[in-house]
């Protein structure tokens, strides 16, 4: 560093008085701007990206108390001997419990979730799944996973652990329409049943014929909530000039009595 190089970029630095209107350089302001598209690298641990309360962290610790003995009987691959090393059935099953209360029901939508959704990434726990991974589990367990995925799903909700969520053709989520007032009201396990078999049931019927389903369903919810954020913008604007004209008028008020009261 030569002896006319600056120890620190003065441009970082702000005076502490303000230059005089005639002093101020003609031009655009040079500004930094917000990218939103660029990829950052993060250095964090899986742990760290979700907190403490969040719903996947609930359901894992569920999931980890279950008597999966018939899922772990099929594994073929055993410590001392030969053979691949099968992902932990706790892992899968976990995932398909968390898409099935947020209303996800295709393998495909899991498979993306999984590399784009830092709750599902929590989830998996830094195994490596794929669309056939998820699938084949979905479809051989058929049966087994369909009643463990019911039971857990009303008996969560039932504990007010989970909120189920439905979606609709445009791809909004949205609360199941018995809330938890009236679970309290009436019998409450049969209904959380009755809710968590019909949506099993409803998810397990999207198939991954039409693989962008779910991103059309998805895209038009981010649509509409788009257009919805900028109309909430405009009456957020619109109140605050009237705001405005409403300090103004405050002021010429308090100026006039200023004035005639003099």
């Amino acid at each position: 560093m030569t002896s006319q190089q600056p120890l620190f970029d003065r441009g970082e630095f702000v005076s502490s008085e303000a230059p005089a209107e005639d002093d101020l350089p003609a031009g655009q302001p040079r500004l930094r701007y917000a990218v939103r598209d660029q990829v950052l690298m993060h250095c964090a641990s899986l742990d760290a990206l979700i907190p403490a309360e969040h719903v996947a962290r609930s359901i894992w610790a569920y999931v980890s108390r279950l008597d999966l003995s018939p899922l772990l009987g099929e594994i073929k691959a055993v410590e001392g001997h030969e053979g691949r090393a099968m992902t932990d059935p706790r892992i899968l099953l976990a995932l398909w419990l968390y898409a099935t209360v947020e209303g996800i029901g295709s393998a495909r939508e899991l498979a993306r979730r999984c590399e784009t959704d830092v709750a599902y990434q929590w989830i998996a726990g830094g195994v490596t799944l794929n669309y056939h991974t998820l699938a084949d589990f979905r479809a051989l367990q058929g049966p087994l996973l369909d009643r463990l995925l019911t039971e857990s799903v009303a008996s969560l909700m039932a504990a007010d652990v989970v909120e189920l969520k439905r979606v609709a053709q445009d791809g909004m989520r949205v609360r199941a329409s018995a809330g938890g007032k009236t679970f309290r009201r009436r019998a409450k396990l049969e209904e959380c049943l009755a809710r968590a078999r019909e949506q099993v049931e409803r998810l397990k019927a999207e198939r991954d014929d039409d693989p962008g389903a779910e991103q059309r369903r998805l895209r038009a919810a981010r649509e509409r909530a788009a257009e919805e954020r900028e109309s909430r913008v405009v009456q957020a604007l619109e109140a605050l000039e009237q705001i405005e004209a409403k300090k103004s008028a405050a002021k010429r008020e308090s100026a006039r009595a200023s004035t005639t009261g003099a």
